[in-house]
């Protein structure tokens, strides 16, 4: 009998803890590690990591796998990018609790703020659950490729208490808070790790409402957010717009201090703004410094739109001549596309009702970049398409359409929203070397035709450890695993050491390299999203089972729910 299930044999052990290196091999048993160290016994199965750096498998704390994770065993694009803990339930949207009555409600609410095609949410979701209790233990059925754990998001919980009076954004009664706050604490006893919240203008339901969280009373957010006390430690999640950053971080402090917990939100930088980031995280500090324990959520690139034929939009989808050929099959609608006559028509037509992302940047061409075959990220602003145009001596609009059109249709246009103020990436650079930052907002599961971040993890490694050297191995590391492990109190995972929960992640650093994004029709009713994966992971192992090897899935399916605090 062997001493060990597996051992990852000669690998350089970046253990989590932002330690030294060192060369070492790690021992598996029963899913937990049994020991680190040089020379160990043979295992049942071998990895062999000489050349390769060996970490603890990824916590990626911003998803939206809420649907996902009721009609799908797998958490891509998330686990294709080494996470092998996800958390999901963020930015107050989710399905529970939820009466029969409000399915649709809900539905429209996710479609609209994380967009998730209705139709692939109608068919997937099973709703035998109402409470949400009942909800983690539907999720809590199937196994998966990744452990998962969530908040209890607030639109769900105020739609439940308040009804059609949520939905108008009513204010809040005392009566209605102290219900709010008893199904939190309900979900908190169950195992929710926290609860979430939203409060931005970017956020709307599938006809453009408002959510029903939208500038909910800071009254209601501290009444609700005591339920925190029902789970010490517990954490409050927040993304907003800050209008008043004063009373928004104070309250965003205070409810995380009376409760004896931990907050966290999004960081972002936008153009419009574009020094308010700093005034963020000067509150950030001055509130650390005061006693509450707050992590923002930086992403280390740019939030961007992904805009193409295939996808959900580009340019000219609102066109009429257009519309009149989206329904065609891809290969169809690029062939009648390529007939020059077609090609006039569109260009020369105004859009009818056109999405709002549209109306506002769908003519800004010079913050359009193709993708390509090889994705960058930080594009120098000289390959941009209407810089491109120029030097072609040709239209910007007449280039993009022929862009458009390459790789038989499903050539991609990367359009950076945020964080791209300044395209060198210093502000990133800062954001995510931040002591009181994460590396997060992948949003895996959500904008599943838009947006494909999921791989931020794999692009903190390549660019700012390998590329730039502006961040070390072991920081980027640890900011990747141990960190967030301690902010959701997940004790038992994030770190390589005797005891910990075998969650690894056996990488080929020099070669490390994102795969270009694909449509995938593989959602429930036939709906699309976008997949992408990487080169270089050699192996990813969670509860001691391999489910990825070479970035093809196995067969092993080790994931559980996990229900609030875990114990080291």
């Amino acid at each position: 009998m062997s001493a060990f299930d597996l051992v990852v044999r000669g690998g350089t052990v970046v253990d989590g803890t932002s330690g030294a290196l060192r060369d070492a091999d790690v021992g598996v048993k029963d899913g937990r590690i049994a020991a680190v160290g040089k020379g160990l016994k043979a295992g049942a199965e071998e990895i062999d990591a000489k050349g390769l750096i060996v970490t603890p498998g990824f916590i990626d704390v911003h998803s939206h796998y809420d649907g996902q994770a009721i009609w799908d065993d797998r958490l891509q694009p998330s686990t294709q990018h080494g996470a092998t803990t996800v958390i999901m339930g963020n930015c107050g949207v989710g399905f529970a609790p939820c009466r029969p009555k409000d399915h649709d409600a809900l539905i429209t609410l996710m479609e609209g703020v994380e967009d998730i095609p209705g139709a692939v949410m109608a068919e997937g979701l099973e709703w035998n659950w109402e409470s949400f209790p009942q909800y983690l233990d539907a999720v809590s059925a199937r196994p998966r490729d990744a452990d998962i754990a969530a908040f209890v998001p607030h639109g769900p919980v105020r739609v439940y208490v308040m009804g059609e009076r949520a939905i108008a954004r009513e204010a809040a009664t005392e009566d209605d808070i102290a219900f709010m706050r008893r199904l939190v604490e309900d979900g908190l006893r169950a195992g929710a790790v926290g609860f979430s919240t939203s409060r931005t203008l970017a956020h709307r339901t599938a006809a453009g409402d408002f959510t029903p969280t939208y500038r909910a009373a800071h009254h209601e957010l501290r009444g609700v957010g005591a339920a925190l006390k029902a789970s010490p430690g517990a954490a409050f999640q927040m993304i907003t717009d800050w209008e008043d950053l004063d009373a928004e971080f104070a309250a965003l402090a205070d409810i995380v201090k009376g409760a004896g917990g931990k907050g966290t939100f999004t960081l972002l930088q936008n153009d419009t703004q574009p020094e308010m980031w700093r005034d963020v995280v000067a509150h950030l500090e001055a509130a650390n410094a005061n006693g509450a324990d707050i992590t923002a959520q930086a992403i280390a690139r740019p939030i961007g739109v992904l805009m193409g034929l295939d996808a959900s939009m580009h340019t000219f989808r609102y066109r009429p001549t257009y519309k009149a050929l989206a329904h065609l099959p891809l290969a169809e609608k690029v062939a009648r596309m390529r007939n020059p006559e077609v090609k006039r028509q569109i260009l020369a037509e105004e859009d009818e009702d056109a999405h709002l992302f549209i109306k506002f940047l769908g003519s800004r061409l010079d913050r359009f970049f193709a993708l390509g075959a090889v994705p960058d990220y930080l594009p120098s602003l000289t390959d941009c398409i209407s810089a491109r145009a120029q030097s072609a001596g040709r239209d910007p609009f007449d280039f993009l359409y022929d862009v458009l059109l390459k790789d038989e249709g499903r050539a991609l246009i990367y359009v950076p929203l945020t964080n791209f103020t300044d395209p060198s990436g210093e502000v990133i650079r800062q954001m995510i070397a931040h002591p009181q930052t994460v590396p997060a907002l992948g949003d895996g599961g959500a904008h599943v035709g838009t947006i494909c971040d999921a791989s931020v993890s794999t692009f903190l490694l390549m660019e700012w450890v390998r590329n730039r050297k502006e961040m070390s191995l072991e920081e980027a590391v640890h900011r990747l695993t141990k960190k967030p492990a301690t902010m959701f109190r997940l004790n038992d995972r994030g770190v390589i050491a005797p005891g910990m929960k075998a969650d690894l992640n056996v990488i080929d650093l020099d070669n490390l390299a994102i795969s270009a994004p694909r449509m995938s029709y593989d959602l429930p009713a036939g709906g699309k999203r976008l997949l992408q994966g990487a080169r270089g992971y050699r192996a990813t192992v969670l509860s001691g089972a391999v489910t990825y090897r070479d970035g093809v899935a196995t067969s092993a399916l080790p994931g559980k729910l996990v229900r609030g605090a875990q114990a080291a």
